[in-house]
């Protein structure tokens, strides 16, 4: 049991919250909680969903009613269950670009750091490119090569989730680079290749565990940057195809005219998911790195000696 609560207690945003106080808590709590409801919106999408991301409606334009709880759009699509089934291709997306870019990301900086040489010059620099072009252009023309800028969904999703997979690799590849420069000249590695440990060996066992522990808040941070490159190519034309999957940057683009007419249903309520999804995740995100770092950290200990001694203090003196 004592070992189940220590492996629990070490939890990325289990110790994160026990270090936690005050304002800093309440964030942390508040991202918690907004991140845990869009991904049970996403999961639990088909019983909160009276209808189809897809489904279509003779109604266009229809206000809130008792049928479309959030009215419906000028396509005759049902607000409230685009806005729902839009956390699933949202989460999909996050999850596989993510993912990719840790894969890439990792193997490339720890060959970088670990063998350096003209492959980390090459490498170095190819990454500083990479980084110098804008997030969305960058996406965009991803989007284009791959998909020609529209496609279904499962296409849409991977198209997207590479597009954003090209812009994030550069970060996880800085930081697993300079992590493994760093514990290249550690004790415990030089005494593995005095025992005639093999690269890959030292790579894997040694190296890879300790330089991955920053992964998980680049994750939270990196995962609002995607939801909003998504909704900047929906937006701009070069996401899904409505007909295939729900998107709320497309669902936002298609809004501008009704925001004219007067129709504000058709808007508000994508572009209200884009907000709280982002501020719930950038909320958890920064909270996380700001705990993870012992110089914010050292900000409570230096307040509260200039509060005074505590009653146990005191009595020590006494």
């Amino acid at each position: 049991m004592e070992t189940k609560k220590s492996l629990f207690s070490r939890l990325p945003v289990v110790s994160q919250l026990k270090k936690s106080m005050g304002l800093q808590r309440g964030m942390l709590i508040a991202g918690i909680v907004m991140t845990a409801a869009f991904l049970l919106t996403a999961a639990l999408a088909p019983l909160i969903s009276p209808y189809g991301a897809t489904q279509r409606f003779n109604e266009t334009q229809a206000p809130p009613s008792s049928v479309h709880i959030w009215g419906t759009t000028a396509g005759g699509y049902d607000v409230f269950a685009r806005t729902i089934w839009g956390t699933q291709t949202a989460v999909l997306v996050i999850v596989v670009a993510v993912a990719l870019s840790i894969f890439i990301g990792v193997i490339l900086g720890l060959l970088s750091g670990y063998i350096g040489g003209w492959l980390d010059r090459i490498l170095v620099v190819v990454a500083d490119a990479i980084y110098a072009f804008p997030t969305l252009l960058l996406a965009m023309v991803m989007s284009i090569a791959i998909s020609q800028g529209r496609s279904n969904m499962w296409s849409g999703i991977f198209s997207a989730a590479i597009s954003i997979t090209v812009v994030f690799i550069p970060q996880y590849f800085r930081v697993i680079r300079a992590e493994t420069i760093r514990l290249k000249a550690e004790p415990f590695v030089e005494s593995a290749i005095v025992v005639g440990a093999s690269s890959v060996r030292i790579m894997a066992r040694h190296i890879y565990k300790n330089a991955t522990r920053t992964l998980p808040l680049i994750f939270t941070l990196n995962a609002s940057e995607a939801i909003l490159t998504l909704a900047g190519l929906g937006f701009l034309g070069f996401g899904i195809e409505p007909s295939s999957a729900a998107e709320w940057g497309y669902d936002l683009n298609h809004a501008q005219t009704d925001a004219a007419s007067g129709i504000w249903w058709t808007g508000v309520f994508p572009g209200a998911a884009i907000v709280l999804t982002v501020l719930g995740l950038t909320l958890l995100g920064e909270s996380m790195n700001d705990l993870n770092d012992p110089r914010l950290r050292g900000r409570k200990r230096v307040g509260k000696k200039k509060n005074g001694p505590t009653k146990d203090e005191e009595l020590v003196d006494a």
